[in-house]
């Protein structure tokens, strides 16, 4: 079967973060037998309002990242499949950014008449409702179509936006990475919905545990993912563990304040900030920690946790969250705390960190549960297998 993958999140020369997951879905359906295509809808000059009243730095910063985004190559080879990023012009994000596709939508006829001509795809596979869902409906509204749900459509502001209702219920399958974000999918008007998790590559062998308590966070660093809260956490820890060290993969708009949170509480020599590192090094460093700590709200699944587990790194994620508890249901490895409670979650650290016979179990539990339930590979069969179905009619 051939295949047309539409992503606004995917690797970008800028950012070869961005939408990684998406890629290695992309990767992981291409393994698993279909013949699959990307077409990226990429926005490279942001409107004039987004760097009105910033600071002259952020102006700066903004002005290089829309040069960074300008010159990107319109098409690219990524682990031998074929990537084009589409332009496409719209309004400032704000109140328009359910609407988007209806701009997209134009630009991806065009695109997707030229690529029928050697490409004959037989199904269209969109990651998220809008825009690119709603893109996909507009521009073609005959070709099968899947969706990707990962949480945003239907846990972030635009949610109940009339085009996600349209998309959601337009599309012949949606694919949902949690059972969570499957009802919710209900909820806002899809028809058929499937759980497919999104995965992991585990390593040969366990890595083993670093020879100082470490606690690593990989995320993009914005309110609700509560990296404070681990700061918090490790400042009430100081006394008892005075080599326990935070290392901190991402950045975002609350990286000055994280940093300022740390100098306040006395651990800014215990909080290193690495910022945003490629897709493998920042794999690689949360799997040299002793917990992977995330204690994120509105998480709808959480790669970051699966990636660290793999490697029979436990982590850490809040109760009452959809990822991190479909995650403890499947095998264990992960540790669930309250949200928004660093105290509590200082307590769990302590806790972990002073039991080696505990922490050796989560290390095997936290690896095993990858293996059986959250690999790539066992990701690309299903969303192959969706596919098939879609295409059974």
């Amino acid at each position: 079967m051939k295949v047309v993958v539409v992503a606004e999140y995917y690797p970008r020369a800028a950012d070869p973060t961005l939408g990684i997951w998406a890629h290695h879905q992309t990767k992981a359906a291409r393994d698993a037998g279909a013949d699959v295509r990307v077409i990226v809808l990429h926005r490279p000059v942001p409107p004039l309002a987004t760097v009105r009243g910033l600071s002259s730095e952020s102006v700066r910063s903004a002005l290089a990242a829309t040069r960074a985004a300008a010159s990107q190559p319109s098409t690219v080879t990524l682990d031998g499949i074929s990537v084009r990023y589409l332009r496409y012009l719209s309004p400032p994000r704000g109140r328009t950014y359910a609407n988007w596709g209806a701009w997209a939508a134009p630009p991806l006829l065009r695109a997707l008449r030229r690529m029928r001509v050697e490409f004959p795809f037989d199904l269209i596979h969109a990651h998220y409702a809008v825009p690119a869902g709603d893109a996909v409906r507009r521009a073609a509204p005959d070709v099968p179509l899947v969706i990707s749900v990962h949480g945003g459509d239907v846990l972030g502001a635009h949610a109940g936006a009339p085009t996600v209702t349209a998309t959601l219920a337009h599309a012949r399958l949606v694919l949902a990475n949690s059972a969570g974000t499957a009802r919710r999918s209900r909820h806002r008007g899809a028809r058929d919905v499937q759980v497919v998790h999104l995965g992991a590559y585990p390593p040969a062998a366990p890595a083993p545990p670093p020879p100082t308590p470490t606690l690593v966070t990989v995320a993009n660093l914005i309110e609700r993912k509560r990296v404070a809260d681990v700061i918090r956490a490790v400042a009430l820890l100081a006394g008892e563990w005075p080599q326990l060290r935070h290392v901190v993969v991402g950045d975002g708009p609350e990286r000055t304040a994280l940093g300022a949170l740390a100098t306040s509480l006395g651990v800014a020599d215990r909080v290193a900030f690495l910022g945003r590192l490629a897709p493998d090094d920042a794999v690689a460093t949360a799997r040299r920690a002793s917990l992977f700590v995330l204690p994120s709200t509105d998480e709808a699944f959480g790669v970051a946790y699966v990636e660290a587990m793999a490697a029979g790194v436990p982590a850490i994620g809040c109760r009452g969250e959809d990822g991190p508890e479909e995650i403890a249901a499947a095998g264990g490895g992960i540790e669930l705390v309250a949200p928004l409670d660093p105290r509590g979650l200082a307590a769990t650290v302590d806790a972990l960190l002073s039991d080696s016979g505990r922490l050796d179990r989560l290390r095997a539990s936290a690896r095993e549960t990858v293996l059986s339930a959250f690999t790539w590979e066992r990701c690309g069969r299903q969303t192959v297998d969706a596919y098939e179905q879609v295409l059974r009619g």
